[in-house]
């Protein structure tokens, strides 16, 4: 007679497959070169602001090209925040949706965890936002400590933590490609002030077109990138910010390979395309026209981070997000009984959870759509003084990690029988 069953106890943030292992450290390397070259470009640009040729950056952001006739003469800063980051939220919806679709989030278990984190990251920032500042009139920048930058928080994570486990780093990405789904859900409901109706109905036509050739597996550029550009036009020009296009655009793309197609789908090509020069292009260049600001000094800094706005941004990048996270992980853990991973425990989940309050990209990009050039300065500085701040609490708490992380990776890259595929990711 067959033995009585085992209930396994459920766990958090478990051991991923060996293929998805293998994906996330893949997407971890582009992701940590261009958040370094992100840094530099942030760097670059507060040293140009704060310099005696401060005037000079202005003016070329102020730089205006593009076609007149289209009404797309932008300057340079919009196109970078609304073209370039249009590439950046294709690759995220691009990543997302093969997470869900063939990555190891299908599994409703593993996905449960890193979605409620994200909303709960999303829900307590803007909470505690709203009553640092109280609300009276600077509600519209609830959304801006809401999100965390992919780039900026795995580069401090690949200098803090190089032997982190694996499911901690896919944990972060994961959090964080939601994060931004989140992101750009409340950018298009919230921050579209304007709507023209009739240039949205017809983005319809050419991302319909998309779809069909992509569901076909065409993957001629000379067809697709037209399509793209002129879906991208006419929701830039229906006043629903133009990055909800790339998400659009990256959720018609078929994951799984066809019937007669070996090897990957349509989305992990594109992802591979895409996602170099998304992350060393693309984000750094936006970095580069965002975070120009000038500082004006010590006495400047203090007395801009005691306003509301910016005190409500840094409360809520440096608090609400890492309680959040925390809240959210907990209560899974909670009403499922289920425990962290063997060798994790809470104190590397708070690590992590301030580390996710590092927000930059799309903050500022929030932050501008929220109150424009009126508070530009305010915003910029509140959030890279958040964002830095956070970046050294979880480095001092994940580094004091370091050894029992460095147990644990010699145990996942142990590979006894030399076949390239480590032991625990092998079968007893």
């Amino acid at each position: 007679m067959p033995g009585p069953t085992v209930r396994r106890t459920p766990r958090l943030l478990d051991r991923s497959t060996w293929p998805e292992a293998r994906r996330i450290a893949d997407i971890l390397r582009k992701e940590t070169i261009g958040g370094a070259l992100l840094l530099v470009a942030a760097l670059a640009a507060l040293i140009w602001a704060n310099s005696p040729w401060a005037p000079t950056y202005q003016d070329l952001r102020a730089t205006e090209i593009g076609p007149a006739a289209l009404h797309l003469n932008l300057d340079l800063a919009t196109w970078a925040a609304d073209g370039l980051l249009a590439i950046f939220f294709f690759v995220a919806g691009l990543e997302l949706k093969r997470e869900f679709v063939a990555g190891d989030l299908r599994d409703p278990r593993r996905a449960a965890v890193p979605v409620a984190a994200a909303i709960g990251g999303v829900v307590m920032p803007a909470l505690v936002y709203l009553v640092v500042t109280g609300g009276d009139g600077v509600a519209r920048g609830w959304a801006i400590p809401t999100a965390t930058d992919i780039a900026f928080a795995l580069a401090v994570l690949a200098v803090i933590g190089r032997s982190l486990p694996d499911a901690l780093r896919t944990f972060l990405l994961t959090l964080a490609v939601v994060d931004d789904l989140i992101a750009i859900v409340i950018i298009a409901v919230f921050y579209t002030s304007q709507l023209a109706v009739l240039p949205l109905l017809a983005a319809l036509v050419p991302l319909g077109v998309f779809a069909v050739l992509v569901r076909r597996r065409v993957r001629s550029w000379w067809l697709l990138l037209p399509l793209a550009f002129v879906t991208w036009a006419l929701v830039h020009a229906s006043g629903v910010h133009a990055t909800v296009a790339g998400v659009l655009l990256a959720l018609t793309v078929p994951v799984l390979p066809g019937t007669r197609a070996g090897g990957s789908g349509l989305a992990e090509h594109f992802e591979h395309r895409f996602r170099p020069f998304s992350a060393a292009f693309a984000v750094p260049v936006f970095a580069f026209f965002s975070a120009g600001v000038a500082l004006g000094g010590l006495s400047g800094l203090s007395e801009t981070l005691t306003e509301p706005v910016a005190a409500g941004i840094v409360a809520g990048l440096l608090i609400g997000k890492p309680l959040g996270i925390l809240t959210a992980t907990w209560l899974v853990a909670r009403f499922t009984r289920a425990t962290l991973d063997e060798g994790l425990a809470w104190v590397d989940m708070a690590g992590l959870a301030i580390l996710a309050g590092i927000g930059f990209t799309v903050s500022l990009l929030i932050g501008d759509l929220a109150f424009g050039a009126s508070g530009a300065d305010q915003v910029k500085v509140a959030v890279l003084a958040g964002s830095l701040a956070a970046a050294l609490l979880a480095t001092v708490i994940l580094r004091l990690r370091a050894r029992l992380y460095q147990r644990i990776h010699e145990a996942e890259t142990a590979d006894s029988d030399h076949d390239g595929i480590p032991d625990l990711y092998q079968s007893p």
